[in-house]
């Protein structure tokens, strides 16, 4: 069969920023449906703190909102996961505890100390954001020990805490298993958007500038085998259906990476055709039918594998699964990357400042400064001022909110039920937002706890605007501190994110061409994580704006990893559908990724004697790569 030269991917302009913000506030599959669960899970939240006194509701709905996923599965590990470590953390608090408690400088110390480990950990293995929690949970534990009465500092301090965590963690877990999303409806959902925008795509007749099918190729696929393992090892389905669904998953994704390879020319009566059976597929999926075994014979290798997914979703059996390499807990430079360190080292600073600010100062109020900090934290620091940027924005509506609801609507309420469907409406909007895409959905979780903030107050709603004013100047004050640190200690740039994420797909690339031709069909995982990696430096990239001058890369260097990254998915593609040797690509590829932090040169880098396209892409990223 003919090559098929997959066309570029680049080009996708990025829309104005009101026209973004409008596909990105559009409802999507499932939105409305986490929305609403997230708005009623936060209304129980509320509702049993004001019942029961506990501390802190805000914090508890925050966690609810920050943590909360479609997937029921995932939620209720989270939150089971949660508890056991915050009941051990607390646990081993009562040992801490007293032996700071002997002075304020001994307690802020292992405050300091508490915050910096958690942050390390977080930062430098898959624990991610659960490091940060635990570490604002130990800090904000620490906070309240001189603010109880001597005897009982320990006991009231600890079960706080503890409360705070466990209550909404329970509640999610109870929740969930009631009423969450099931994986399985969650799978099928993606599966058949999947089929609805690659035949989108292949009927606009440019599939590979189809915007929505490269947002659904560079999502992280390998997640959603996470759900399909999760469906077979729960037994959610009986076992044939379950491993057909993690077939369905790799074939979903392997028709839209065939979609996006096909041929501009490709006539226009071929086209009809391809779209007509994709359509025809979803539609039997949807009514819960197996779908028809295609008939088509394949032009060139895209349409191959275009035909080959529809014959897996159809039943047949998919080609042997290349497993993608599991990562470590610890990632590998764990020890030897000093970025982490640094990461604990200015969240912490950031928060220790914040403490000292309102402990100084006598302003009990502002104390959410302390807790905006661990909120705010982000590894590079034009992502930190971006997320800073959508913090401060929902900060102001969330507060709007709350004072309006302080000055007109707390006064006519009568009950607990009244507060809840107050907090229900107006989680709405703000669980409508966190569901978003990450360049908003921050500032959904901010205007979900500004507003809480301001209209939770102790053990009851509030009535006063001076604690919810003390609150947002708490949040605000954090967010100036988090930003003066951030670009100012050891900025991170975002460049050298971009390139860790570019080198993670060139490290795919790598293991993909060095596959025997005959296996490449089976290796989904590895080009799906290509995709995502790319996409992530990409997203990374369009931060820039945010980072401050001095550390900003130049325009060319800006350039040449955009270049490096559309050469690497393109590279993706093609060396996915070759079913020819690539002698020496995989080693090239390799010594690319080697390379690609530090771009010294392009002296001792093997060459190829790939075919075709390959060997031309291979040429023109390594320019990227290496000058």
């Amino acid at each position: 069969m003919a090559e098929v030269i997959a066309p570029d991917v680049a080009g996708h302009k990025k829309p104005p920023l009101l026209a973004q913000l409008r596909v990105d506030l559009a409802p999507f599959p499932f939105r409305v449906a986490l929305t609403w669960r997230i708005a009623l899970l936060c209304a129980l939240v509320v509702g049993t703190a004001m019942m029961y006194g506990t501390f802190e509701a805000a914090i508890s709905c925050y966690l609810v909102i920050f943590l909360s996923k479609p997937d029921a599965v995932v939620n209720i590990g989270t939150g089971i996961g949660l508890i056991v470590v915050v009941t051990i953390v607390v646990a081993l608090m009562i040992w801490v505890i007293n032996l700071v408690i002997v002075s304020p400088l001994v307690l802020m110390l292992a405050m300091a100390l508490a915050s910096f480990v958690f942050l390390y950990i977080g930062a430098a293995s898959q624990l991610g954001e659960m490091g940060g929690i635990v570490g604002l949970v130990i800090a904000f534990v620490l906070s309240l020990v001189y603010m109880a009465p001597l005897g009982d500092a320990v006991s009231i301090a600890l079960r706080y805490a503890w409360y705070m965590v466990a209550m909404p963690m329970a509640w999610m877990v109870v929740f969930n298993l009631a009423v969450g999303l099931s994986p399985v409806r969650l799978l099928k959902g993606t599966l058949l958007r999947r089929l609805a925008t690659a035949a989108d795509a292949i009927s606009s007749g440019a599939p590979a500038r189809h915007a929505e099918l490269a947002e659904l190729m560079r999502a992280d696929n390998g997640a959603l085998l996470q759900q399909a393992a999760s469906v077979r090892v729960l037994n959610l389905v009986p076992r044939n259906p379950a491993q057909q669904v993690a077939s369905d998953v790799r074939a979903g994704y392997r028709l839209m990476l065939a979609a996006s390879a096909l041929p501009e020319d490709t006539p226009p009566a071929r086209r009809t055709a391809l779209v007509d059976a994709i359509r025809a597929a979803a539609a039997a999926l949807e009514a819960e039918h197996m779908p028809a075994m295609p008939t088509m014979e394949p032009a060139n290798p895209a349409e191959r594998e275009l035909i080959a997914a529809l014959a897996v979703l159809a039943g047949a059996p998919e080609p042997e699964v290349v497993a993608a390499p599991k990562p470590p807990f610890f990632f590998p430079d764990a020890l030897t990357n000093p970025d982490y360190q640094r990461f604990a080292l200015k969240t912490t600073a950031a928060a220790m400042i914040c403490y000292l600010i309102y402990t100084g100062l006598d302003w009990q109020g502002i104390h959410t400064a302390m807790i905006t900090c661990y909120v705010a934290a982000l590894g590079t620091t034009g992502e930190t001022v971006h997320k800073l940027g959508l913090r401060i924005v929902g900060c102001l509506i969330g507060a709007t909110l709350g004072m309006g609801s302080v000055l007109f609507v707390i006064p006519q309420l009568e009950s607990i039920g009244g507060l809840m469907a107050l907090v229900f409406v107006c989680m709405l909007i703000a669980a409508w937002v966190s569901t978003g895409p990450e360049r908003i959905a921050y500032g959904g979780v901010q205007i979900g706890l500004a507003f809480l903030l301001t209209v939770i107050q102790g053990f009851s709603p509030g009535t006063s605007l001076d604690s919810g004013w003390d609150r947002i100047v708490g949040i605000l004050l954090g967010n100036v501190v988090v930003y003066l640190i951030f670009t100012h200690l050891w900025p991170m740039p975002i460049e050298k994110a971009a390139r860790a994420h570019l080198k993670a797909a060139l490290d795919g690339l790598s293991r993909l061409a060095a596959l025997a031709p005959e296996r490449r069909a089976g290796a989904v995982p590895d080009v799906a994580l290509v995709e995502n990696e790319v996409g992530k430096a990409e997203e990374a990239l369009a931060l820039l704006p945010f980072e401050p001058r001095a550390i900003r890369p130049t325009p060319e260097t800006t350039a040449k990893l955009r270049a490096a990254g559309e050469e690497i998915a393109a590279l993706g593609r093609d060396i996915y559908l070759s079913r020819e040797a690539l002698p020496g690509a995989a080693a090239r590829l390799a010594s690319l990724a080697a390379r690609i932090d530090g771009g010294t040169g392009d002296a001792g880098v093997p060459q190829t004697d790939a075919p075709g396209t390959i060997g031309r892409r291979l040429d023109r990223l390594q320019r990227a790569v290496t000058s």
